[in-house]
């Protein structure tokens, strides 16, 4: 829980950043010095097979009590572990930050403005993206379905990690308990005031994106089938559309039949065999969306945690969360 002496917690995700790591540490420290706020930085590792988690051990012992390290077990992937840094933090406002240092450190101090003005979320806006074109189609794609998903309350730019986040809607989220939560359109549903800010965009340091094309697939599926019974719904119209079209076309073939010759439909068969070939294939598209959901309902039933923490470094004694 947040303590009144501290006022901002940086929440860090980190897999296989071990390039980017020292030089991300040095000047997020320096930002948030130059802030002249309490403050601590919370470097989650995502079950890097690199030398991360002993530089973020190392940062937690060179700087006890302002970086603290959580170590997870294996790979749970990025919202799970920006999940375990939330419930981790301590500060009355919350920003978000990748380690790739493609979101410079020395923005942050924009987000904690506008959080003290009172908005309860701070999104950003990246100016002259530095990411490939596949990455800026990706992205786009991203921000399109969230939009068409969530109602009301939108933001411009879902795919940037600089965020910033209030006490409450921090509580509110880790008191959701559900898979795969995407947690930049989970913040949005509980903010009552919310505000986005332009900031710079770098070039990725060093090292590669972590998201590969199956992973974006796999968010974009993750989004559709976890936040919204649309497509379902969708199924449904879909299911009567072709029922009518099955009727129409079942009576189109029996007036015709009955003006020419009654083997005038047998010339049909492979055109019937192609329909009902699109047919099972639907069908099976449909079993395979049910399955999605009959699968996240099961995940979420099981009540398994989100991620498990081996080790946190950094703070007065070694704590275990599970979520």
């Amino acid at each position: 829980m947040a303590t009144d002496a501290l006022e901002l917690s940086i929440v860090i995700p980190v897999y296989n950043e071990e390039p980017n790591l020292p030089e991300m540490i040095r000047r997020t420290l320096a930002a948030c010095e130059a802030m002249k706020r309490s403050w601590e930085i919370i470097l989650v590792d995502d079950g890097s097979t690199d030398r991360s988690v002993s530089l973020i051990e190392e940062a937690s012992r060179n700087h006890p009590g302002r970086i603290i390290g959580v170590i997870l077990t294996t790979n749970f992937g990025q919202h799970a572990a920006v999940t375990a840094g939330l419930a981790q933090s301590r500060g009355k406002y919350v920003v978000t930050l990748d380690a790739d240092l493609q979101n410079p450190p020395e923005e942050i101090h924009k987000l904690v403005e506008k959080l003290e003005e009172g908005y309860d979320v701070v999104g950003s806006i990246r100016e002259n993206r530095k990411d490939t074109i596949f990455r800026r189609l990706a992205s786009k794609t991203v921000n399109m379905v969230v939009r068409k998903l969530t109602k009301g309350k939108v933001m411009t730019d879902y795919g940037c990690m600089l965020r910033g986040y209030s006490r409450p809607v921090v509580n509110a989220i880790l008191n959701c308990r559900e898979q795969g939560k995407f947690i930049p359109m989970l913040a949005m549903s509980f903010a009552r005031r919310s505000v986005e800010v332009n900031v710079r965009h770098a070039e990725r340091a060093a090292g590669e994106s972590k998201y590969s094309i199956w992973k974006l697939i796999a968010l974009q599926y993750d989004l559709l089938t976890g936040t919204s019974t649309f497509p379902l719904r969708m199924l449904t119209f879909f299911g009567f559309f072709i029922a009518f079209l099955g009727i129409v076309f079942g009576i189109v073939i029996f007036v015709m039949t009955r003006i020419y010759d009654k083997d005038w439909g047998a010339n049909g068969v492979f055109t019937l065999f192609s329909i009902a070939f699109v047919f099972m294939g639907g069908q099976f598209a449909a079993m395979g969306l049910l399955g999605e959901y009959i699968g996240k309902i099961h995940l979420n039933a099981r009540g398994r945690p989100q991620y498990f923490v081996e080790k946190v470094t950094g703070t007065s004694g070694e704590q275990s969360h599970n979520v």
